[in-house]
């Protein structure tokens, strides 16, 4: 048990599902003898409700403003869905610990009949701000339209119910974690979640030893390695939420099995890569697939995603 030293401040945005996430690092926290107490800060990605996430400008639209916090020492250390966290860090600030990972999945969230689902030619309407989300939907639905839908996961719901939209694609984890996952939903087990999907990250400044030795152990070594190896493929062919890149890793029997794939903004085109891996050889494996992920013809679309950015 560390010894109780201070406490610990916890930077948290205020959504339902950001507070959620909070809370369980301070019960488990607290599990350990570590008193910690929740510090609430905005996010300019919860202020903008309207702006497509990929055209705010900025990589970490939900981590940002935790960051400042942190740095200027409002917090000691901040919760985040870790496919929010930019690939690289703020200076000064450092991976504490992974939590154990829930559902990576994505789902959809349906107001009638799922029906759409089954005609892969038919028409249907969605909606999502997630580009990579949106990509894969249209690579495999090509005639259906895919409408922005902003907000946190309340208030997606909710505008989901008041709209004519046939359904809206949703991490699993984050309505799961809540309690507000609908019975009219559906797992898409063919769409690759985003790098991190399901996993959680608590952050700190690299000088606060204390905050640093208080949240290693709530670290989760096999997450962690898995996400590690996602982030390091996205990171090394383009990396940010304003490209379709998905990348899911799991551990069985001493071996890491792989799956990533980029796509087109209008997911027309699509390289995809699948690799299994010994443990033991791990090291660098996200950039060696990305890498040849790119050399067998992602390249192509990863230029093309660059200069439809320019």
């Amino acid at each position: 048990m560390i010894p109780m030293k201070r406490t610990i401040r916890i930077g948290t945005r205020e959504s339902q599902l950001a507070v959620w996430q909070a809370n369980l690092v301070k019960d488990m926290l607290s599990q350990h003898g570590v008193h910690s107490e929740l510090v609430y800060i905005k996010s300019e990605g919860d202020v903008d409700l309207k702006t497509p996430l990929y055209e705010m400008g900025v990589q970490g639209v939900f981590t940002r403003s935790l960051d400042i916090a942190l740095l200027n020492e409002q917090v000691d250390i901040a919760v985040h869905s870790m496919k929010d966290v930019p690939t690289q860090l703020a200076s000064g600030i450092y991976p504490a610990a992974v939590l154990k990972r829930a559902s990576p999945l994505d789902i959809v969230v349906y107001r009638h009949e799922p029906k759409f689902l089954e005609d892969v030619n038919g028409t249907a309407v969605i909606a999502t701000s997630s580009i990579r989300r949106k990509a894969q939907w249209l690579n495999r639905y090509p005639n259906h339209e895919v409408v922005n839908l902003r907000g946190n996961v309340n208030t997606r719901l909710r505008k989901l119910e008041e709209s004519n939209w046939n359904g809206a694609v949703f991490a699993a984890a984050g309505l799961e974690r809540i309690g507000l996952r609908p019975s009219n939903s559906v797992e898409l087990n063919w769409m690759l979640p985003a790098p991190a999907q399901g996993a959680i990250m608590v952050v700190c400044r690299g000088n606060d030893n204390y905050s640093m030795e208080a949240t290693a152990t709530l670290n989760d070594a096999e997450t962690a390695s898995c996400v590690k190896v996602e982030r390091d493929f996205l990171r090394a062919l383009l990396g940010g939420c304003s490209t379709p890149i998905s990348a899911y890793a799991t551990i069985a029997n001493g071996i890491m099995n792989f799956k990533g794939n980029i796509l087109s903004l209008d997911g027309r085109k699509k390289k995809e890569i699948i690799a299994d891996t010994i443990l033991d050889q791990v090291e660098g494996l996200g950039e060696k697939l990305a890498t040849r992920l790119l050399n067998e013809g992602g390249q192509a679309i990863a230029e093309e995603i660059r200069n439809a950015g320019k």
